[in-house]
């Protein structure tokens, strides 16, 4: 996991290098190579924008544990099957803890980059709403993770921090300690429920149904790695339900207020004159 500034510099050059490149270049498909680089330059801004805001709280971080703890006791009222007991199933399996860790790590940026390369390359009409639901998504979760709260791994629930046991955490080399604070919501959730649904969406085919897997095992890994609570996740996949019902409202007064465009040429334009076309539009 990068910390904010190797993702910041990152980011840069490669949206830098990106932009270079099509300036340059002419041959099609490195030119649609170069524009998808630049375009990543984007995602990872975004991404370095995250781990900077996971330093920034709204909240004393001493009050975390007391949060994750609350969070924890309301689970068990609404009788959400226990972390810790979905935890002890694999404690003693070494490879598939450690493999658990690996994916934490790293497969929730990895699938997301190969998600929007594939819409960039073959279904570009549909990478922009994509982007823009990453975004709102994304930012959604920062506002609410400016508020501290504590992971299982941290509060004295029974839970073991897998990733520290195996040498394998990613905070062991963050430069902001307040990043292992930013538990709800989950930002591993949202983005494993996204990817799904802007595929299933999106392609034709008969195997896309295939991509849950990516959302379920993402949900298994952020349990039983102690680094999420089961509300962590709801909480996520309600914003980003949020996110793409404000983007279908914001879709629809688009498309009425060009209607009206339309309808009212006068005010928008000139109405072009029957006898020069079968069409009524507006230059």
């Amino acid at each position: 996991m990068l910390t904010w500034q190797a993702a910041a510099v990152i980011a840069a050059a490669v949206f830098v290098g990106g932009w270079i490149a099509l300036m340059w270049v002419t041959r099609p498909g490195v030119r649609l190579f170069a524009s998808f680089v630049r375009e990543s330059g984007v995602i990872l801004a975004l991404y370095a924008l995250w781990q900077y805001a996971g330093g920034i709280t709204l909240a004393a971080t001493d009050q975390a544990v007391q949060r994750g703890t609350h969070i924890w006791q309301l689970e068990r009222s609404w009788h959400l099957p226990s972390e810790a007991w979905m935890q002890r199933g694999i404690l003693h399996h070494s490879i598939l803890v450690q493999a658990c860790n690996i994916f934490y790590a790293t497969m929730h940026f990895t699938m997301l980059i190969a998600m929007l390369f594939w819409l960039y390359s073959r279904h570009r009409e549909a990478y922009s709403r994509a982007r823009m639901t990453i975004v709102l998504t994304t930012t959604a979760c920062l506002l609410v993770g400016l508020v501290p709260v504590a992971p299982p791994r941290l509060i004295n629930v029974g839970m073991v921090d897998t990733a520290v046991v195996h040498g394998q955490s990613v905070y062991t080399v963050s430069a902001i300690g307040a990043d292992q604070y930013a538990a709800m919501p989950s930002v591993h959730v949202a983005w494993a429920a996204l990817i799904p649904v802007i595929v299933i969406m999106t392609s034709q085919s008969k195997w896309r149904w295939l991509i849950l897997l990516h959302f379920f095992v993402t949900v298994y890994v952020v349990i039983v790695t102690a680094n999420h609570y089961w509300a962590d996740g709801i909480v996520a996949i309600g914003l980003l339900a949020l996110s793409l019902g404000v983007q279908a409202v914001a879709a629809g007064a688009y498309r009425r207020w060009r209607l009206r465009g339309l309808t009212h040429p006068a005010t928008t334009g000139t109405i072009v004159d029957l006898g020069e076309s079968d069409d009524v539009g507006v230059r």
